[in-house]
């Protein structure tokens, strides 16, 4: 998937739509705010970190890789790396329980989500949200766009740091099409029943699910 999307992908019953979640200005202005002020606020911890990452094991501290974003547009996002090799091309394996590409600082900020704290940098571009679909790497859009018809409807929005689908537990590797197909779901509930109520609701629900989530490894 590179450049922008089938924009018929992106239609219901042949009507174009462009949803409030895409282009409320209230929304945006939120989200330039906010993170803004956690990207100054975790500033130190993400110095202290990235070093680390460094002095642990060879190649940059920061990990990018493109995804596909708003009416699928690509864009470049921002990862503490927290492997000791990353794919970014047609073959890109989801890290699994005990992977042993992960290193044991990656461990750490993987399992608090700390090494997703860069992609507030991201949300300052207008790659992101902080609330909507996490953007997945394009081999696995390529794969899961032809096995779940309404896949692509998931880029009505732009992507999120966190999602209805992630306080519902559906973090994490995927490893069949229906853990997929209920995170879709739960993007495409998100997108039909937008407000910005909703994504205080899910930013506050956020970090007790980051606590005590089980899949985040």
């Amino acid at each position: 998937m590179t450049g922008s999307f089938n924009t018929e992908a992106l239609q219901r019953d042949g009507v174009d739509m462009a949803p409030p979640v895409a282009t409320d200005p209230f929304k945006r202005c939120f989200d330039i705010l906010v993170a803004g002020l956690l990207l100054i606020f975790f500033a130190p911890l993400l110095l202290i970190v990235a070093a680390m990452i460094k002095l642990e094991s060879p190649g940059p501290a920061l990990f990018r890789q493109t995804r596909g974003g708003l009416n699928g547009r690509t864009f470049t996002i921002y990862k503490l790396r927290s492997m000791r090799c990353e794919e970014n091309g047609d073959k890109v394996v989801q890290a699994q329980r005990q992977d042993d590409r992960i290193t044991f600082i990656g461990k750490l900020v993987r399992s608090s989500s700390v090494d997703e704290l860069p992609q507030l940098l991201n949300v300052l571009k207008g790659d992101m949200s902080l609330v909507g679909p996490r953007p997945h790497a394009q081999a696995h859009d390529r794969y899961y766009e032809t096995l779940i018809p309404t896949y692509n409807l998931r880029f009505q929005a732009r992507p999120g740091l966190t999602g209805l689908a992630q306080i519902r537990g559906l973090r994490g590797a995927t490893n069949d099409i229906e853990d997929m197909a209920n995170r879709v779901k739960s993007d495409i509930d998100y997108i039909d029943s937008w407000t910005l109520m909703s994504d205080i609701r899910i930013m506050l629900m956020t970090i007790p699910h980051l606590l005590l989530a089980e899949n985040a490894y």
